[in-house]
């Protein structure tokens, strides 16, 4: 069912709803640029919920945008604790009754409020399925599929909300990095404006089918998931369906592989200097990640940062679409700078500090980000208020539930 929405052709079918979502996103910059984080997870999220659900998120305080990252925090948190991996050694303390086992006590309550979120946007949507005939969404597919196959509204809600939980906090993630990245180092903002400049001009907006014309800004974004891959241990472990044998080891049928992404794409005999960010590694190379993932020697793979072999990342054709129009269109009508303190000197930025969990992205910095000229702010801001122009009343509504 993932596969019928995310795979490359279908995902043609979703550029109109990234180009919506990144205008509002560029025009809630220019208001609150303050609060770039939230903009762009707002961004991800709606543009993941049109897909899954048929509806947008408007705003970044819509209560079940909130409920969806605090849940995944909750879920970190208790991902993280060590009592759970050693419920994972020692499967007997599982049997241990909820009073003397916090962990277990409190998964079945995330597990329930979870279950609880994703039921509340599944059922509408099943409910009113001939109201959204014109809309080609994940469930939309999945409701076909559980006619056939006769699976329960719960495994439906939990299909649909693992599908938006992996689209909405990897993506913003990769483009809070990527503002961290252009403050860093500007010396790639400057050469990323001059291509974009002579390949756009200043009179239109990057747009999808400038994508292949644009061979620095397609490096940056190689560099961007090398540099800062969201997950950084491959997000969830895999497991081995039979015994195997690498390097002399033996891995037994049924353990745990993690997929240490991190250490594959900071590894400093291919890539000198890991943590400075420099496009250059990758110019010439012109694959899209699934096509350097298919590539016959893994040592010529751009990086790690979707995953590997059957289990990569369904999602990354649409993420590197998701990346393109973000990354141009703030180059093309940002500066992004380090934010100053009051005594005028730059404010530092760690670009080794991050949040912890399945999910990392960089941890809280401050930055300057303005639109380059007046110019090109209204052009920024007409562009969003004509798509806004377009949407219905029900588009642009700030839900109650």
């Amino acid at each position: 069912m993932a596969h019928n929405v995310l795979n490359i052709k279908a995902c043609e079918k979703y550029t109109p709803s990234q180009d919506l979502e990144i205008k509002q996103t560029m025009n809630d910059l220019i208001d609150t640029p303050t609060d770039f984080v939230k903009h762009f997870r707002r961004y991800a999220t709606s543009l993941t919920t049109s897909m899954v659900f048929g509806f947008r998120c408007p705003t970044y305080e819509d209560r079940k945008v909130q409920e969806l990252f605090n849940q995944l925090e909750e879920f970190t948190v208790l991902a993280m604790n060590p009592m759970t991996a050693l419920m994972d050694f020692f499967p007997i303390l599982r049997y241990l009754p909820d009073a003397v086992n916090p962990i277990a006590r409190k998964s079945k309550i995330l597990f329930k409020a979870t279950t609880s979120l994703y039921l509340s946007h599944w059922m509408p949507f099943k409910q009113q399925d001939v109201n959204v005939e014109d809309r080609f969404t994940f469930c939309k597919d999945q409701m076909e599929t559980q006619r056939r196959e006769g699976f329960s509204d719960e495994q439906a809600a939990w299909n649909a909300g693992s599908m938006l939980q992996a689209g909405s906090d990897t993506t913003s993630s990769t483009l809070v990095a990527f503002v961290q990245a252009l403050a860093m180092f500007p010396d790639v903002q400057r050469k990323a404006k001059e291509e974009i400049d002579k390949v756009i001009g200043k009179d239109r907006l990057p747009i999808m089918d400038d994508e292949r014309h644009l061979p620095c800004l397609w490096a940056c974004r190689k560099e961007l998931l090398r540099w800062m891959p969201a997950g950084i241990l491959g997000a969830l472990p895999h497991s081995c369906t039979k015994d195997d044998e690498y390097m002399g080891y033996t891995i037994p049928k049924g353990a745990s592989i993690v997929n240490n992404v991190w250490g594959i794409n900071m590894d400093e005999k291919r890539f000198p200097n890991p943590r400075e960010f420099r496009p250059e590694r990758y110019m010439g190379d012109t694959t899209t990640s699934a096509e350097s993932a298919a590539l016959p020697d893994a040592t010529k793979r751009d990086h790690y940062t979707f995953g590997a072999e059957r289990r990569i990342c369904q999602g990354m054709h649409l993420a590197e679409r998701s990346l393109f129009l973000a990354m141009s269109r703030l180059i093309w009508g940002f500066n992004v700078q380090k934010a100053k303190g009051t005594d005028g000197k730059d404010i530092d930025i760690d670009v080794d500090k991050f949040t912890q969990g399945i999910v990392c992205m960089p941890d809280t910095f401050e930055c300057d980000i303005r639109p380059r000229d007046s110019a090109r702010e209204e052009m920024l801001r007409s562009a969003w208020r004509e798509a806004k122009a377009t949407l219905s009343p029900q588009d642009l509504l700030v839900k109650e539930y």
